[in-house]
């Protein structure tokens, strides 16, 4: 039987690129353009709960407002999926596309796909320096990528499944154990550890991410928070976050540095914040959610490796 697959890609790039290739076409491509990593989630991705939540988050966080219908397009096209025999995964090595890809094993499940499925999976690539997006490979390697995709197992397929729903939940400390569980998720492991770093250390209410940015600042010459931008996007490691949610994180740290004239400092605070000489968790007021957890609600605890309830919500 020939094969005919149905490919879910993490973006539009990618599935220019793809088609450009003739590997995939628009009748069975799914572009997946969620940011699930980013604001509230709900398990059933296949509810009106969870249509009505991603839209108040991206007006709320974002001022955009997205209808239904550019919600659950894509969603939609796994509803007749007869003529395909197998599906095919293209996510990449970090944060953000893991919680798409695990949000999208859980609604194959959901609407009860019972496909093979593979994965194609980008991050270190023999003879080249640092981690590569999918859309950086150059053609030949995509197509080797391709030809070595990794058939998932019954037992990767739970394991998305328990990253998504704990993820949708309360207790993200529940991910720890699953650091260290092996499966055909090559970069699943420090993922998790990257999100659960995603929350404010407890001596100085800023996260791993929001620390390298700040320690950006103090390093290098930068001019401008577009410059800012730039050098983040090429130095987040495995966050994978875009303009979008990158923009929000170096405005909410405005307080920690100095904007003049072709030049950002760091000011006192931003020194004290580094140096973990001060919390600024509830000055910095970072309201944004995790899937089921809000920011405010825990800290990263170094010492202990894990997440502890915060005193700003503590009761």
């Amino acid at each position: 039987m020939t094969a005919n697959p149905l490919h879910i890609t993490n973006g539009t790039s990618l599935t220019e690129y793809l088609g450009q290739l003739d590997i995939c076409n628009s009748q069975n491509t799914i572009t997946w353009q969620e940011t699930l990593c980013v604001g509230p989630t709900v398990e059933n991705l296949d509810s009106k709960e969870f249509i009505k939540t991603r839209k108040a988050f991206f007006k709320s966080f974002y001022d955009i407002k997205l209808s239904s219908k550019e919600i659950t397009k894509e969603f939609n096209k796994l509803n007749n999926i007869e003529s395909f025999t197998e599906v095919i995964l293209w996510f990449e090595y970090d944060l953000f596309c893991h919680i798409n890809m695990v949000a999208v094993i859980s609604l194959l499940k959901c609407k009860k796909v019972n496909l093979p499925i593979y994965l194609v999976c980008s991050g270190r690539v023999e003879g080249e320096k640092g981690l590569k997006g999918l859309s950086e490979l150059k053609p030949k390697q995509l197509a080797e990528h391709y030809q070595e995709k990794v058939k998932l197992t019954p037992e990767d397929i739970d394991l998305a499944k328990h990253v998504w729903r704990i993820y949708c939940g309360k207790d993200h400390n529940l991910l720890l154990p699953l650091v260290v569980k092996e499966s055909s998720f090559k970069y699943l492991n420090i993922c998790l550890i990257a999100h659960i770093k995603r929350f404010p250390d407890t001596r100085s209410g800023i996260s791993t991410l929001e620390y390298n940015i700040l320690t950006l600042i103090k390093e290098n010459n930068i001019t401008s928070k577009r410059h800012l931008l730039g050098y983040v996007l090429h130095y987040q490691g495995y966050y994978g976050y875009g303009d979008l949610q990158l923009e929000r994180v170096i405005n909410l740290l405005s307080l920690f540095y100095t904007e003049e004239e072709n030049q950002l400092t760091l000011n006192r605070k931003g020194y004290l914040a580094i140096e973990h000489q001060h919390n600024y968790q509830k000055e910095m007021n970072n309201t944004i959610k995790y899937g089921g957890v809000s920011c405010l609600d825990y800290k990263f605890d170094k010492h202990q490796n894990k997440l502890i309830k915060s005193a700003i919500h503590a009761h």
